[in-house]
């Protein structure tokens, strides 16, 4: 009895330690990531997408470099177009991008991000002359209204031709709540399955809510700046193996060294949670390329959603995640590694360093080293983003 107190009091203490700096990290962690009709909508785009490939004119959407930055005009001559599965000369092909603006006009460091975010894009941005880069935007109407006004002014300098998109967030979420409730307690911040968190899962169902004339589409966060022409990020595509429906790139923190922490723990000879190469590190959500043609497809990864699923590894891994589809990818990625396409670290360079400063600043380094030229930069964790 005198040696087994003790030891238990030891495991208790370790158990209490771990679940306190769970607990302070999901609070500091989730305090940095932010979520709170126009005339386009998916499924307008989708009727858009139908006429053009039936249409011969060759009028674009948009004029080269807009001189007033007007936002997607249904009423301009359609165009032949075709999804970014082909190049050739005579169609119009479309790449399609998409990034979440929303409670952003009381919050001036969202905006700050996001015009950083778009004058880097088009800055770098170059595409054929019969390519159109349609941009789209989850947001509530008044940031909106503030994303309009800044797109106005920064889109004027765009050496392509491109579209604008906004997509009310209400909408989405209304679809998005059935798919993903069961998973939010697993993967959210918050004690319980609420309506809103499911916006932080969009990613991982947005296969089963968007027109199948969209096949493929990148999802990007607003605290990024774009370092290297965007269009190169959609040739990744090409490099994703049959069985890939997601590309995306390692965290670069020891966050899920941390939240695995149980499970390696029962599992000494375990690579999850271990740095690259050799480990699993998890990934991180800011750069997401979606293959929606091969989710769609795919019954591995459809089956993957079911609740059942999703709790019996949750189960296995005793993993509690406070980051959404970031947790989500991570988890089955553990399982399924063949899912995914791993991009680059110099694709998402990721600035935070606070699991550097957290109990981890002995290991860090072996999680957050990128070697190359850097392509976009992110500044997790509101990370300031230096001026080149």
């Amino acid at each position: 009895m005198s040696t087994v107190a003790p030891a238990m009091a030891r495991l208790s203490s370790v158990k209490s330690y771990h679940c306190a700096l769970l607990l302070v990290a999901a609070l500091a962690v989730s305090a940095f990531y932010y979520f709170g009709s126009e005339r386009e909508n998916f499924s307008s785009t989708t009727k858009r997408i139908k006429e053009n490939r039936a249409a011969q004119s060759t009028s674009s959407d948009f004029d080269l470099a807009s001189p007033d930055g007007r936002l997607a005009d249904e009423n301009r001559s359609p165009t032949k177009s075709k999804d970014v599965d082909t190049n050739s000369r005579g169609t119009t092909v479309d790449y399609h991008l998409l990034m979440m603006f929303t409670k952003v006009e009381r919050n001036q460091g969202l905006r700050e991000k996001f015009q950083l975010a778009i004058s880097s894009l088009v800055k770098y941005g170059k595409f054929e002359a019969n390519e159109v880069l349609n941009l789209h935007f989850l947001t509530d109407d008044p940031s909106k209204e503030v994303g309009k006004m800044i797109l106005r002014k920064l889109m004027q300098g765009a050496a392509f031709k491109y579209k604008v998109i906004f997509h009310n967030v209400s909408s989405f979420t209304e679809k998005l709540f059935p798919i993903v409730e069961a998973m939010q307690k697993h993967f959210s911040a918050g004690s319980g399955t609420y309506y809103s968190d499911s916006i932080f899962f969009l990613s991982v169902a947005m296969h089963r809510i968007i027109p199948k004339e969209i096949t493929r589409i990148i999802q990007l966060d607003l605290d990024l700046k774009y370092k290297t022409n965007i269009r190169e990020l959609f040739e990744e595509f090409d490099n994703f193996l049959h069985t890939a429906v997601i590309g995306i790139a390692h965290e670069m923190q020891p966050v899920y060294r941390h939240t695995f922490w149980q499970f390696r723990r029962e599992n000494s000879k375990t690579k999850v949670g271990d740095p690259p190469p050799e480990g699993l590190p998890g990934f991180n959500s800011g750069v997401m390329l979606l293959n929606l043609e091969t989710m769609r497809q795919s019954k591995l990864y459809n089956q993957l959603l079911e609740p059942n699923v999703v709790s019996q590894l949750a189960e296995k891994y005793h993993f509690k995640g406070h980051l959404g589809d970031q947790d989500f990818f991570t988890m089955i990625g553990m399982e399924h590694p063949e899912l995914f396409h791993v991009l680059d670290c110099v694709w998402n360079r990721q600035l935070c360093t606070w699991w550097r400063d957290h109990g981890y600043g002995d290991i860090f380094d072996l999680y957050n080293r990128c070697e190359g030229h850097v392509k976009i930069l992110h500044g997790n964790c509101n990370t300031p983003i230096l001026e080149d």
